[in-house]
């Protein structure tokens, strides 16, 4: 593909760029981790902002309240945010996720009804898949639902829930036929999390914050009609959720990385305590520099992975690799900023460099590698379908 913004694109990404100059919030670039603003209304607020000014959904359709555009333009958006320190979405499972699964299996009532506030942030969603004895494999999910009337009976638990403390909807797996073998016998659901039932217990992290979350559910009530697909399309139906999480998300994973790879350089040219300039050090200008090769690596894969979007509409696999490409990036490179420090690298908080923001970031990164797809499993799907090599079980 041409690597090269289209006349089209190019106008979009100046706009973009003056509008995000003039627009994001002061406070919530490298001192967020430790700024004493409330960052949940921050990001609330941020949602609604880009919701008026046209640039949440860029690629929904126009006649559910989004662009119309290309991928691309999304991949822009993604570049020109990170870039500009905008804040991160708390409705990012919505947007990028969600919201393109109700697109693609709900029907005409469903998508007048979740669509509207969803794009405007006004209604956040968690994703419901996981759970403690099947985090990896999502076809042994547990979590029963049973007909009853008009009305499925939900019981079960579900684990590493983002921002499921915030939600007020959820996007939920669970199983329908026990009869049925582990993939036939799934249905999905979309959940009020206000139902009487549902129990959300945070998760407290190794950063202190409680951004993942358990979900109980007990003897839950949901209408008959709040089914995507027929019973038993559940896996289906996660698959496309998937392909979303995973495809959507590559090229806002490689802008983030850019983002701490920008600020690591910055770091690198600070004279420290010591009086020392960390750049000086050759063996540290050559480790920036790998670090810098692995994310254009990253970037130059990302668009072999737009090219299958651009052929098939939908992503591949093959974003498969760029989420098992950072975890592994973005880990090495918050290592190294904590390196560069020296001593300092110990400190944290106010005492610490940048208030603590880089040891905010390692703390953050280790759970890259299993988020969104442990390593080992991203590692299987690499090699079955994107390499084609034999199933080892």
């Amino acid at each position: 593909m041409d690597f090269r913004d289209t006349p089209d694109e190019a106008v979009f990404r100046a706009e973009l760029r003056t509008w995000l100059t003039n627009n994001v919030p002061t406070g919530t670039g490298t001192s967020e981790a430790a700024a004493d603003t409330d960052l949940e209304s921050v990001r609330h607020n941020w949602n609604r902002t880009l919701h008026e000014a046209g640039y949440a959904g860029l690629t929904w359709p126009r006649e559910y309240g989004g662009q119309g555009l290309a991928p691309t333009y999304q991949a822009i958006f993604h570049e020109e945010t990170a870039a500009a320190d905008a804040p991160a979405s708390n409705n990012y499972v919505g947007l990028n996720i969600a919201g393109p699964t109700i697109i693609a299996w709900g029907n005409d009532e469903q998508k007048r009804r979740f669509l509207p506030p969803l794009l405007s942030g006004d209604e956040i969603w968690c994703q419901g898949f996981s759970e403690p004895g099947s985090g990896s494999d999502l076809a042994g999910a547990r979590t029963k639902a049973v007909l009853d009337g008009s009305s499925w009976i939900v019981n079960g638990q579900k684990v590493w829930s983002s921002f499921a403390h915030l939600a007020r909807w959820c996007v939920l797996l669970v199983r329908t036929d026990p009869s049925a073998s582990k993939h036939a016998g799934l249905s999905y659901l979309l959940v009020d999390m206000h139902s009487p039932g549902v129990e959300v217990r945070p998760l407290r992290q190794l950063t202190g914050e409680s951004e993942f979350n358990e979900i109980f559910f007990t003897d839950v009530r949901v209408p008959r009609e709040s089914i995507l697909g027929a019973p038993g399309d559940g896996w289906k139906v996660a698959m496309t959720t998937l392909e979303h999480e995973r495809g959507t998300a590559s090229f806002a994973l490689a802008a983030w990385l850019q983002r701490n790879l920008s600020r690591l350089i910055d770091l690198a040219h600070e004279r420290g305590r010591d009086g020392t300039i960390p750049a000086d050090d050759p063996l540290i200008r050559d480790a920036i520099a790998h670090e810098w090769v692995s994310y254009q690596a990253l970037r130059f894969t990302n668009y072999r992975s737009m090219t299958t979007i651009l052929k098939t509409g939908s992503p591949g696999p093959e974003s498969s690799v760029t989420k098992l490409a950072w975890s592994e990036a973005n880990q090495r490179l918050t290592k190294l900023a904590r390196s560069i420090q020296g001593a300092d690298g110990s400190l944290d908080g106010p005492d610490a460099v940048w208030d603590g923001f880089w040891q905010y970031e390692q703390l953050r990164s280790r759970g890259n590698t299993i988020e969104g797809g442990t390593s080992e499993i991203l590692r299987n799907i690499i090699a079955e379908r994107v390499l084609d090599l034999p199933r080892s079980r």
